[in-house]
């Protein structure tokens, strides 16, 4: 009995031993796993697929294929060195920034129904152009000839110059200012055709090049506002088919110092003595009546007129080498007019019940043009500068 089991001992060996090298065999020829998934070690532990730069980190996986490197630093670092089938890892614009402006990088880009610009609007748009941004053109507004906003450029569902609170807070927050109108604009070509019309003088009228919208303070308005709402409920004139307070447009020509409306300039300057800049700044100082003149042929008022080019002999620059000159279309309370053809300067204020001083052209009057004169500065505020060709 004893000595037949030897003889099954080593039967059973050679049975384990070819069992354990058929497993072997079969560990050697077992397919690779694929590098986006931990590689499968004899030992039965995990690890992940090594960067073949760092040797550190795993590869990244961008849920379709596995890259050689485990990021855009080491994929760099491979092109660099030439590393064959280095390919760096695409860096995708995130959904948050994509689609802001390329200036401030924080509001949307402007899109005008057809094309979707750099910038989110015209300041952005001037910034880039003028540090130099590559294609940095300023943006034109959309549907010009329809009235649009004059920040953002949509249609204006009402009257005035903005299609929403929010663009009417953004303007005001940059007053006192101007907002250049674009030339296809419906305000520029009104304004452009009352310039034009409006010019009396036996001389050829001057192109109008640019036009601006005057920006004033809530509080400025405000008090034009309070005045108009009171000569209205004097005069009823809306009733009469009128405008509310009898109000009208009519140009005032002043002195210039500096180059604002010039190529794009809408910033005032700070000179105390150049009247344009301080009429936009602050409107119209009776106390200033006679800086320029001395008098006035209706006393001491706010000289306006109908007449464009009577307004342009008061247009002056001081700088005589500017190409263009400057000129403000002003809204006028004029609420009852009392007419005069003859010259009083003694005046400060308009006769009893009336509101302003209409100055008249007859034959042997003293006026060849007429004239608006109004005896409170709240009666008065600039809306528009207009430049033209000197």
């Amino acid at each position: 009995m004893n000595a037949a089991v030897p003889p099954i001992l080593s039967v059973l060996g050679t049975m384990a031993g070819q069992y354990i090298a058929s497993q072997g065999q079969a560990a050697q020829t077992k397919q690779p796993v694929p590098a986006n998934v931990t590689t499968q070690q004899f030992t039965g532990t995990a690890t992940p697929a090594i960067c073949d730069i760092c040797k550190v980190r795993p590869k990244y996986f961008d849920g379709k294929r596995t890259h050689s490197y485990c990021g855009k630093t080491c994929a760099t670092a491979a092109q660099n060195k030439h590393v064959p089938n280095s390919k760096p890892k695409r860096n995708k614009t995130s959904k948050a920034t994509r689609g802001l402006c390329d200036h401030c990088h924080k509001q949307p880009k402007y899109n005008d129904g057809t094309t979707t610009h750099s910038y989110c609007g015209k300041t952005c748009a001037q910034k880039a152009k003028t540090a130099g941004t590559p294609a940095a053109q300023p943006i034109q507004l959309a549907n010009p000839a329809k009235n649009g906003c004059l920040l953002c450029g949509k249609a204006v569902k009402s009257k005035g110059h903005f299609c929403s609170q929010a663009c009417t807070s953004k303007a005001e927050k940059s007053a006192p200012g101007l907002i250049e109108v674009p030339q296809g604009h419906d305000t520029f070509k009104s304004v452009a055709a009352q310039f034009k019309t409006s010019w009396r003088h036996q001389t050829p009228c001057p192109t109008v090049r640019k036009v601006h919208k005057v920006i004033a303070s809530p509080a400025s308005i405000a008090k034009y506002d309070a005045y108009r709402a009171a000569v209205e409920g004097r005069g009823n004139f809306v009733a009469a088919g009128r405008s509310a307070g009898n109000e009208n447009r009519r140009w005032h020509g002043t002195t210039r110092e500096c180059n604002l409306g010039d190529n794009g300039n809408c910033t005032l300057c700070s000179s105390q003595t150049c009247s344009l800049c301080c009429i936009l700044r602050t409107s119209y100082n009776l106390n200033l009546f006679g800086k320029k003149t001395g008098w006035g042929r209706f006393g001491q008022g706010i000289y306006t007129s109908s007449t464009s080019s009577k307004s342009n002999d008061y247009s002056t620059n001081i700088n005589s080498s500017l190409r263009l000159k400057a000129m403000l279309l002003n809204k006028v309370v004029v609420g009852k007019g009392y007419k005069m053809t003859q010259d009083n300067t003694s005046l400060t204020a308009p006769p009893t019940g009336y509101d302003s001083v209409l100055a008249e052209v007859v034959n042997g009057g003293s006026l060849n043009y007429d004239e608006l004169v109004c005896y409170t500065n709240d009666a008065i505020r600039p809306s528009y500068l207009v430049m033209y060709d000197a």
